[in-house]
């Protein structure tokens, strides 16, 4: 009996200390509504210009787009396990890899095709890689930006073969859309009223008194210069 009841002891202690484990963080945020219409390649803002590009050429920049967006999410959204997007960037890498290296043959020539030698159009694509990671980059939009990569990351994981671009022409407005800081939806935010500041004239003053009457209100909004 004594060594039933320590066996039992024993065991009730352990399920104490499973129940006292601190439960894994949780993402709870809700993102405004980014979703966008459709883009084509060569709409503004949603990737570096290509002068003369084919559609397939085209295609093939917002798919690299997409591609390199993920990634920066994969990297900087590591905060929160629960989106994911460290595995979904390494599966869809996986799964999409023949249409990504497409994508990357089609750019490649290009820029070659543009290019007046083979060293410009290797500078070009080099430059191209470079500025679309540093484009996806954000600080005050990172909820915003992890949620809807997140998403994003999930549909192309389930995307058929092939397809990968489909979702990036179909989503890569929504995509530029979480760049912008919008904040939590949930709850509305605070108003942060202007800045306000008494008259500082002399004949406002007597001593440490402020004159209203003549100054009228001690609180004014500033307005500051244009920068």
């Amino acid at each position: 009996m004594l060594k039933v009841g320590f066996v039992g002891a024993v065991a009730a202690v352990a399920a104490g200390m499973l129940m006292a484990t601190p439960a894994t963080a949780q993402f709870f945020f809700k993102a405004k509504d980014l979703r966008g219409e459709r883009v084509k390649g060569d709409e503004p803002g949603i990737g570096q210009p290509l002068p003369g590009a084919t559609p397939a050429e085209l295609r093939a920049a917002v798919v690299w787009n997409m591609r390199a967006a993920l990634n920066v999410a994969a990297l900087q959204c590591q905060f929160e396990p629960q989106l994911l997007t460290v595995h979904n960037y390494n599966a869809i890498l996986a799964d999409h890899r023949q249409e990504l290296a497409q994508s990357f043959d089609t750019l490649a020539k290009y820029f070659a095709r543009t290019a007046k030698t083979k060293k410009e159009g290797q500078m070009a694509l080099d430059q191209f890689g470079t500025r679309t990671y540093a484009g996806f980059a954000t600080v005050a939009a990172q909820y915003g930006f992890c949620s809807t990569s997140s998403s994003i990351g999930r549909e192309a994981l389930y995307a058929p073969r092939g397809e990968f671009g489909e979702v990036a022409l179909g989503r890569m407005r929504e995509l530029r859309n979480s760049l912008t800081p919008w904040g939590e939806q949930q709850f509305p935010r605070a108003h942060i009223l202007p800045a306000t500041l008494p008259r500082f004239d002399k004949d406002c003053w007597k001593k440490d008194s402020y004159n209203n009457k003549k100054c009228g209100e001690a609180l004014t909004p500033v307005v500051y210069a244009a920068r």
